[in-house]
């Protein structure tokens, strides 16, 4: 492959990352602090290199700035693709006449840099660490800075699918069938880089001992939970409204163990409950949906208040209506329809994906049912949803089963 074919590929593989010349990303800036603290140092940045310039995207001790690429230390390490650490790069011919050595830029001594490598093999940067004092070369601070750089690699493409994600989102319509195509299309992007990131940081949870160090896990450690969440809600919506199956479900039974599965967020005499239908269906998918209606109306009431919840249901011609009713703040009657809708969030207060509301519907309308929300005289709201008759004396299926 030729250096100019190699530039391009670089240069494009960069405009794609989006991050050149924006404000620096808190995940990146986390992992630079981490490396700095690894290698002892109080130097560290994340450089991309194009054909001209050296961008720092993100840092540590200094400003982000952007360098022409002649004056850059890290372009030798891009250019081979590999790693380097050493101990006095003023010693170094590779970086003896450099001006971050001979004292024009810095006083460089201490100096390691690990090449950022793309998915597609592309080296686009470096994660880089260095000190104005000499330091002894240890393989401890190598393989650390190896894994942030593939972390920081991991970030870099988590955002990019992201953003891909965002992007469609805003040119296609909100339809159940369209956006459960494009999130199994996306699930593979998502999920590969963030298994990483979220193995890597259980190793360094590990060997973190500094209060410091542990702090900036913990802080990338709670950012991957929160993406995996909105991937793992985004997958669930993606995967329900196939055939449920036929198999009759007694739902006073699987209401009891989504009650279990809520102890710790809603204690179970908050909740009225009376007789519940058998349908036909899936217990695992019906029982999610129960819980969700359960859940929401928990979270959704105003501080210091404790939750009153009535689960009931009443007999239609051929159907069971069955209703979930609060007494939380309601929602007003022209937002109730979207409430249904993905990625919808009426009240960013309360933590949440937007996309629970989303997928009871769609599990319930593969149930031959419908389901809706209407306003509770005296403040609150009734969620409910339509399901028909199980038809029969079948025994009912264990809620263990699912």
């Amino acid at each position: 492959m030729s250096d100019d074919h190699g530039a391009r590929r670089r240069e494009q593989a960069i405009a794609a990352y989006g991050v050149v010349d924006a404000p620096p990303r808190r995940e990146l800036s986390a992992l630079v602090d981490l490396a700095a603290q690894v290698a002892g140092v109080p130097f560290a940045a994340v450089n991309l290199l194009d054909a001209e310039s050296q961008h720092a995207i993100a840092t540590r001790g200094f400003p982000p700035e952007r360098m022409p690429i002649e004056e850059s230390m890290c372009r030798r390490v891009v250019e081979s693709g590999r790693p380097v650490m050493v101990e006095d790069a003023s010693r170094d011919a590779r970086w003896s006449d450099s001006p971050w050595t001979t004292g024009e830029r810095a006083d460089v001594r201490f100096y390691g840099s690990h090449p950022l490598t793309t998915p597609a093999g592309v080296v686009i940067g470096t994660l880089c660490v260095y000190d104005d004092e000499t330091h002894e070369v240890t393989p401890e601070a190598a393989k650390g800075l190896a894994q942030l750089a593939d972390r920081v690699v991991d970030v870099l493409e988590l955002e990019l699918a992201s953003r891909r994600l965002s992007e469609a989102n805003a040119r296609l319509s909100t339809s159940n069938e369209r956006l459960a195509h494009f999130a199994g299309q996306v699930s593979h992007d998502l999920k590969n880089p963030l298994t990483s990131v979220s193995l890597s940081l259980e190793t360094l949870e590990l060997d973190v001992t500094e209060p410091d160090q542990a702090d900036t896990v913990a802080r990338a450690r709670r950012g991957v939970d929160r993406m995996t969440g909105l991937i793992n809600n985004l997958l669930e919506f993606a995967s329900q409204g196939d055939a449920p199956g036929d198999a009759v479900v007694d739902l006073d039974a699987e209401l009891s163990s989504a009650l279990d599965d809520l102890a710790g967020r809603v204690a179970r005499e908050r909740v009225q409950v009376g007789p519940l239908p058998r349908v036909r269906g899936d217990a695992a998918q019906l029982r999610s949906v129960l819980m969700n209606l359960v859940d929401n109306a928990a979270k959704f009431v105003d501080d210091g208040e404790a939750p009153e919840i009535e689960v009931d249901s009443r007999p239609l011609d051929g159907h069971h209506r069955i209703e979930v009713r609060d007494r939380s703040r309601g929602i007003p009657p022209d937002k109730r329809e979207r409430v249904f809708a993905p990625l919808a969030r009426l009240d960013k207060s309360v933590e949440g994906s937007g996309i629970g509301l989303a997928t009871c519907r769609r599990i319930v309308e593969a149930h031959g049912g419908t389901m809706g929300v209407d306003g509770r005289e005296g403040g609150g709201s009734v969620f409910w949803f339509e399901l028909p008759d199980a038809g029969d004396d079948e025994p009912a299926t264990d809620p263990r089963d699912g």
